[in-house]
């Protein structure tokens, strides 16, 4: 008989999932109801992602390079066949080609750095008269740092991918760069120190203060404090003297520390995307008593609502919807987005009332559109 079948190991199988989710749900209480790692706020400095480029050829087109009137991509051309194939030819028996096309390379490589043979996207854009480069191959390339007299970090060779159909003359090499050296990131500096830097969104003297304190509350309860903000952009943060020779562990709780979303300053935004009709909203925007009329459509904010009365009874008619029912004293802008909502407002119209909101100064808060 199965061990699984006894009324004993049923029972004893049925405990130990009951202590787990027991265990589970102290884990969960534990943390707090609405809260952020640090690492989700801040990167450390020092783990920037880097450039790589060069300039090449695409070879193998079908008719659709830049042709033999383009010289700048017809004196590389030469340069290649004098070195690899006949060394007397000149750029002008070559001006019937079309399969060539001049591009421009650019590969980025990771925050965390990268090895001698690892491999890294490529993407290229013709610079010439191009028409596409569908179809080519981009012929052996060195690659270097953006600055002058930079080594070379890389080759890149391979295969062009279009990947928009409506832009041909820019593509991409997958795993097309070959690292030839190192490239180390390196977060700590020589007195012991890492630096975090707050994403853009999140800077402010509050926040980097916020932060720098849970730090020390956290890595350094009972000794000197760890962590102090510079700026509202930066707090650097000092290694105890043991974890230095082995930062990885240190730094990992540090960025694992979560923050009480209730102690930081979010600020007031609103993010818009054209393309695809989206408009997020924080939770702290607000607009100013305002009546908006737009396409047949009014919606009026009164701050603070009126009470009702037998002399002004309060009327609800289909293109009205109250903007302040719990009678906060002001209206945000959450509100008038859940009254278009209910009102069916197509979404186009939705975004060029907060713009028009924002461009009379009734919408307070940092409007941004991508």
């Amino acid at each position: 008989m199965p061990t699984s079948s006894h009324p004993h190991a049923r029972s004893a199988s049925k405990q130990w999932w009951l202590s787990l989710a027991v265990v589970g749900l102290i884990v969960a209480a534990s943390l707090p109801a609405r809260a952020v790692q640090v690492g989700d706020l801040v990167r450390i400095k020092g783990s920037e992602s880097s450039k790589l480029v060069g300039m090449g050829l695409v070879v193998g087109l079908k008719g659709t390079g830049d042709g033999g009137k383009f010289m700048p991509a017809i004196r590389p051309l030469a340069a290649v066949i004098q070195r690899l194939v006949d060394p007397n030819v000149v750029a002008s028996e070559l001006k019937d080609a079309k399969n060539v096309a001049l591009v421009t390379l650019e590969a980025t490589l990771p925050s965390t750095g990268v090895r001698e043979g690892d491999k890294v996207d490529v993407y290229l854009s013709a610079i010439g008269t191009a028409k596409s480069l569908k179809g080519g191959r981009l012929f052996l390339i060195p690659m270097t740092g953006p600055l002058p007299d930079s080594p070379v970090f890389a080759f890149a060779s391979g295969p062009v991918s279009i990947e928009d159909a409506d832009a041909p003359t820019v593509g991409v090499v997958k795993q097309g760069a070959q690292l030839t050296r190192d490239v180390v990131a390196r977060f700590m500096n020589e007195y012991g120190q890492i630096t975090l830097v707050l994403n853009s969104e999140d800077a402010g003297w509050a926040n980097a203060h916020a932060i720098s304190d849970l730090l020390n509350q956290e890595m350094a309860p009972d000794g000197p404090p760890l962590a102090q903000a510079t700026d509202p952009k930066n707090i650097i943060v000092n290694l105890p003297m043991w974890e230095r020779s082995n930062p990885a562990a240190f730094i990992s709780r540090v960025l694992q520390c979560y923050m009480d979303l209730s102690s930081l300053n979010t600020g007031a935004r609103v993010q818009i995307n054209e393309r695809t009709q989206t408009i997020i909203v924080g939770a702290d925007v607000q607009i100013s008593p305002v009546v908006i009329s737009h396409g047949g459509l009014t919606i009026t904010t009164i701050t603070p609502p009126p009470q009702p009365s037998e002399q002004t009874p309060m009327v609800q008619t289909n293109n009205f919807v109250g903007l302040d029912p719990d009678r906060r004293g002001g209206t945000r802008l959450k509100d008038l987005l859940d009254a278009f909502e209910q009102l069916k407002v197509p979404a186009s119209e939705r975004i060029e009332i907060v713009k028009e909101l924002k461009r009379i100064g009734k919408l307070h808060a940092e409007l941004r559109i991508e």
